[in-house]
C-alpha cells in the first residue's frame, strides 16, 4: 500500500532489518507516556526531588554550588514507589469477582449504552483514517468480558482486521497500527463507567487467547466467561516480576554510562523477552499463569511504562547533537 510505504523514508545502503528496527524506535520514540493519574505525578515530583545529583537542574539551593559535573549513576526509581519492590496493592489485585462487572453487563448482555458508546467511538476512529478500513469486528475483551476484572481493568476495545488484505508486508502494517492506536490512546482520556478506553488493532488470523470475547458490533459472545477457581501463586508471580524490575533499574543506570544504541538494544531485548514470558503462560496456564499475572503486575505498578519512557529518553539521547 502507496500510504503506508510513503510514511517511511530510508537509505538504500540500510538493510530491512535495520530500517524496520529503526522506524520502531522513531515510533515507539514519539509516543507519549503522561503522567496521568495522581500518583504518577506524586511519583514523579518525589524523584525529581530526591534526584538533585544527576538531574541537569540540580537542587534548588544555588548557593550550595553545583554538587557534580560530570556524569553521575541515577538512582533506581521503584523503591521510592514500594515498600518492597512490587506494588502490593497491584499484586492483590486479581481476586476472582462472582459475577460480570455489573456496570457494563446486565443478563449476560453488555448495556445498550456502553455498547452504543463504544461503537461510536471505534467508528470515529476509522473515519479519521486516512484511507477505508472495514472491520470484520469490533469486540471487548481482556478483564472487563470476564469475572477477574478489578480497578485496574481497561476497557480493551479491538478493531478485528484482515492484516494481509491491506499490504502484503504485514509487519510493516502491524507497526503502522501499533503507532496509530498509540497515538490515539494517549491524545484521548475516555472512561466508560470509571474504566479508561483503549483501542487496538488485531489481525483477525493471529490468534486471541482470551476466555472472554464480546463483540460489540453483533451484540454477541464470541467467546463467553465461565466463572472458575484458579490458585494463583503469589509468590513466583511477585518474585518473577521482580526480576524484571532490577533488569528496569539496571537499564536506567545504564544510562549514565553507556551508548544510546546499548541502552535502545538492552531495552529491545528486554521488551521482547516481557512479550515472550506473556505468551507462554497465556499459551500454557491460561490468563491465571505465573507469567500472564506478573506482566500484569508490571503493568499495574507502571513498570512497563517506565520502561518506555526509559526508551523515549535513550532515543532523545542518542539522536541530541551538543553544541
Amino acid at each position: 500500500m502507496m500510504m503506508l510505504v510513503a510514511t517511511l523514508t530510508f537509505r538504500k545502503a540500510m538493510s530491512f532489518t535495520q530500517k524496520w528496527k529503526n522506524y520502531q524506535r522513531l515510533a515507539e520514540a514519539k509516543e507519549q507516556t503522561p503522567f496521568k493519574s495522581p500518583a504518577q505525578k506524586r511519583y514523579k515530583a518525589q524523584r525529581r526531588r530526591n534526584d538533585i545529583y544527576s538531574t541537569k537542574g540540580g537542587h534548588k539551593n544555588k548557593k550550595a554550588g553545583s554538587p557534580f559535573t560530570g556524569k553521575v549513576k541515577r538512582a533506581g526509581t521503584s523503591k521510592l514507589r514500594f515498600e518492597g519492590i512490587i506494588d502490593q496493592q497491584a499484586l492483590n489485585s486479581f481476586e476472582i469477582n462472582d459475577t460480570l462487572e455489573p456496570e457494563v453487563w446486565e443478563n449476560d448482555k453488555i448495556i445498550p449504552e456502553v455498547r452504543e458508546a463504544l461503537l461510536k467511538i471505534a467508528n470515529d476512529f476509522l473515519i479519521d483514517l486516512p484511507f477505508d478500513l472495514t472491520p470484520e469486528d469490533i469486540t471487548l475483551t481482556g478483564s472487563l468480558a470476564n469475572f477477574n476484572w478489578s480497578k485496574y481493568s481497561d476497557v480493551d476495545l479491538h478493531i478485528v482486521l484482515d492484516f494481509s488484505q491491506i499490504d502484503d508486508n504485514e509487519e510493516l502494517v502491524a507497526g503502522f497500527f501499533r503507532n496509530l492506536q498509540t497515538n490515539w490512546n494517549n491524545r484521548h482520556d475516555i472512561l466508560m463507567k470509571g474504566y479508561e478506553v483503549e483501542i487496538y488493532f488485531q489481525d483477525s488470523r493471529e490468534p486471541h487467547l482470551s476466555t472472554g470475547i464480546y463483540s460489540i458490533q453483533n451484540d454477541d459472545w464470541v467467546v463467553k466467561p465461565e466463572k472458575e477457581s484458579a490458585t494463583i501463586d503469589y509468590a513466583n508471580i511477585e518474585k518473577k516480576a521482580e526480576d524484571i524490575v532490577d533488569r528496569i533499574n539496571h537499564i536506567e543506570q545504564m544510562m549514565a554510562d553507556e551508548e544510546g544504541d546499548a541502552i535502545l538494544d538492552a531495552i529491545d531485548r528486554l521488551k521482547t523477552k516481557i512479550r515472550n514470558m506473556r505468551k507462554s503462560g497465556l499459551e500454557g496456564a491460561g490468563q491465571y499463569s505465573v507469567e500472564n499475572l506478573a506482566f500484569k503486575v508490571l503493568r499495574r505498578s507502571e513498570e512497563l511504562g517506565r520502561l518506555s519512557d526509559l526508551k523515549a529518553k535513550a532515543y532523545d539521547e542518542l539522536m541530541t547533537i551538543q553544541d
